[in-house]
């Protein structure tokens, strides 16, 4: 009797949890509602935005700025504001494996699904990693996000009033239509001067990558078309008809607007005279930054053990 009881009420407990978890589905937690600043729509209308006109998000590491571009009436997009990142855990460089506390380093794309109102961490949205690039490296990792609380292991954490604007953000321009917004995460802003400073480092390959889509971007104020081949990116490649991108296979014959050609060997040309003129000037030392998939797979290690609760240093190793 007591057995049949017991069954009894873990069955109307499932169904009570079951039932609370629907609603949760479907009821709207108010901070994941919370309107912009006045400040902020009075901003948008001098500069020829909407409140709902697409958005995108650019992060620098080094700097440690979140902006939020939105698009204009000409179509070109328009910086509205900008945040400093509460936390990010990490170095500078990107990361590479499941546990390695990096901060992505890319492009990435956000969807309506990747919007969490229910986040532990306040509000949240996904970064998308890893994306194709990612998956082509053989790079892991997962929950990747723009997040409240100022507490960060691996993620961009911003404070919670940060937070519920960026949210607000993404929110309004995907209620506007948008299907898609692109964040993209840099190590820092890639000017010659950084670039410079940077040019020994490990990851300059890969951040010399990055750049031209950076580059495209400055040169545009639109969000590049990103697509991955040959495990590189690419960026506003246009393939011909029926054909598509492989992110591990040969890259397609593309095409390229003559006018994006023109304009990006222009921007090149000033930047490669700047770039010649930071290598031999004094600039700020280079901060730390990852050594790799070694050191990315220490670190992960010294995680695993952590959550195992082992006796580990306080702080993660790094490569010598």
């Amino acid at each position: 009797m007591l057995a049949n009881v017991a069954r009894a009420s873990l069955l109307v407990a499932a169904i009570a949890l079951a039932g609370c978890t629907d609603m949760t589905s479907r009821r709207v937690n108010p901070n994941a509602e919370k309107a912009l600043p006045q400040k902020i729509l009075a901003e948008m209308k001098t500069k020829g935005m909407t409140r709902s006109s697409p958005v995108m998000a650019r992060i620098f590491k080094e700097e440690g700025k979140l902006e939020i571009w939105k698009q204009t009436k000409s179509g070109r997009y328009d910086l509205i504001t900008e945040y400093d990142i509460c936390k990010w855990s990490g170095k500078l460089g990107p990361k590479f494996t499941e546990g390695d506390r990096q901060a992505p380093e890319g492009f990435y794309t956000v969807r309506p699904a990747q919007m969490n109102q229910w986040s532990n961490y306040h509000l949240a949205f996904n970064i998308g990693y890893p994306n194709a690039y990612d998956r082509a490296q053989g790079r892991t990792g997962s929950n990747l996000m723009v997040h409240g609380a100022c507490s960060s292991s691996g993620c961009y954490s911003m404070t919670d009033k940060q937070i519920e604007q960026i949210y607000a953000f993404g929110r309004d321009a995907f209620r506007g239509g948008q299907r898609e917004f692109q964040i993209e995460a840099f190590p820092f802003r890639m000017t010659a001067a950084n670039m410079a400073r940077y040019r020994n480092d490990p990851n300059y390959e890969f951040w010399s990558m990055l750049k031209e889509g950076y580059d495209h971007f400055e040169i545009t104020k639109v969000p590049p078309k990103v697509d991955v081949c040959e495990k590189r990116y690419v960026f506003n490649q246009t393939a011909g008809a029926g054909v598509t991108f492989t992110s591990t296979g040969a890259c397609p014959l593309t095409t390229q607007p003559n006018s994006l050609k023109i304009a990006y060997e222009s921007y090149q040309k000033t930047y490669d005279a700047a770039f010649s003129t930071a290598v031999g000037s004094s600039t700020p030392q280079p901060k730390a930054t990852i050594g790799g998939p070694k050191e990315a797979a220490l670190v992960s290690d010294w995680t695993r053990k952590r959550a195992r609760g082992e006796r580990v240093p306080l702080e993660p190793p790094a490569m010598p």
